[in-house]
């Protein structure tokens, strides 16, 4: 059996001549030859570089242990930079005069509801608003700005206060200008330096073209020591609209509690005034013109009645036209004169009723009152701060010079 296999190899073997190949290759279409080459694979890590493939990925990883163990071991520095902070803290914030915060609350009148029937507020419940307020060219979102104006907070120096102790009353002013209650440690510090500002760095004063002691400070052209206690001013009040509700909330800010009360209730006042000035100005002014008009013509109707009573006196059991048609002219006066005062009275009794239709409505929802715990500034919290602040940048320093 083998002896077959083998002669049927040979047979095989001697069919395929070059001659047949050719053949073959003219038949048969070419086929790729496969790629017998063996895939070439890659080297096996050497045993000297798993060390380093170690280290590369423990590089990533925060090592809190070791962090624990560098500071512990430096922490004697802490002793020392941590007291110290501390301490300059303190002196720092506790000679800082405390300062109160007292808070008024209303909600104005707008037309937009009462003509829209309510949907202005339901819409601004869902947070929209129809802009419906906006008639007016002084819309509630905009009276916050009338706190930035100069000309309000001029309009606050004649305000009249006192202090919570009874021992100084005087006009805002004065209050603002001379009874300040300053650091007495950082104030020498914050006056050197400015000094030297003016002393290298000049400016320009802007000279102002009054004084508030004669009654005629000009927000147009403010002195520059005005302005700097205009802006002060500024900073201690601040109006908030409610987009939603429009209502209108007035902080302030000030380092006496009655003076902050008084300054809230005094801004909530001269914000209401405002408000109604603008709102009735027209109808205001229609009102006066129409009163104007109505005493004019009250004195021609007076003179009138007394030129045709005297003609009536004068020409008694007369018989001639000539007289009589006189008089009926002059009665024809009056009663011209008589229907046209009474035509201006009843706009005069019109115009009236506007500025009451016209004059908005304000509810306080929250009154001013005299705060009783201080709002600042928040020692305990501040030293607190400082110190952690300085571990954080101390121990950010020994974990440098450690190079960690």
């Amino acid at each position: 059996m083998t002896d077959k296999n083998n002669i049927l190899d040979e047979n095989s073997k001697a069919e395929v001549t070059p001659a047949n190949t050719e053949e073959l290759d003219l038949i048969l279409p070419e086929e790729p030859v496969a790629d017998t080459e063996a895939p070439k694979t890659t080297d096996a890590p050497k045993p000297t570089e798993a060390p380093k493939a170690t280290e590369a990925a423990e590089a990533g990883v925060i090592d809190l242990g070791r962090i624990i163990r560098t500071l512990w071991r430096r922490k004697w520095v802490f002793g020392i930079v941590l007291p110290i902070v501390a301490v300059l803290s303190i002196v720092w914030i506790f000679p800082e005069p405390r300062y109160y915060k007292a808070a008024v609350s209303m909600a104005p009148e707008t037309g937009s509801e009462m003509d829209l029937g309510g949907i202005s507020s339901l819409a601004s419940s869902f947070g929209l608003n129809l802009g419906g307020d906006q008639a007016d060219a002084i819309y509630p979102m905009l009276y916050p700005e009338l706190f930035e104006s100069n000309e309000f907070i001029v309009s606050l120096f004649g305000i009249q206060v006192t202090t919570d102790d009874k021992k100084l009353s005087c006009n805002y002013y004065t209050y603002m200008k001379k009874h300040q209650k300053k650091n007495e440690l950082t104030w020498p510090v914050k006056q050197y330096f400015m000094k030297l500002k003016k002393k290298y760095f000049p400016e320009p004063e802007p000279q102002g073209n009054g004084s508030f002691a004669s009654g005629d400070i000009d927000p147009f052209r403010l002195s520059y020591k005005d302005f700097m206690l205009v802006e002060k001013i500024k900073s201690k009040i601040k109006c908030t609209v409610d987009k939603k509700t429009n209502v209108i909330t007035i902080n302030v800010t000030d380092q006496d509690r009655l003076i902050c009360a008084t300054l809230a209730d005094s801004l909530r006042c001269r914000l209401q005034d405002f408000i109604t000035d603008y709102r009735t100005s027209k109808v205001r002014t229609d009102y006066e013109y129409y009163k104007e008009l109505l005493d004019s013509a009250e004195v021609e109707y007076n003179k009138s009645v007394e030129a045709y009573a005297k003609y009536c006196d004068a020409h008694q059991d007369v018989i001639l036209q000539a007289y009589i048609s006189e008089r009926d002219n002059l009665e024809n006066d009056m009663q011209t004169k008589y229907q046209t005062a009474l035509g201006l009275k009843t706009q005069v009794e019109a115009a009236r009723v506007k500025v009451q239709a016209r004059t908005p409505v304000f509810t306080t929802l929250k009154t001013a009152t005299v705060p009783v715990k201080p709002a600042g500034p928040k020692r305990m919290l501040f030293v607190a701060a400082m110190v952690i602040l300085a571990t954080i940048v101390t121990s950010g320093w020994v974990l440098a010079k450690e190079k960690f």
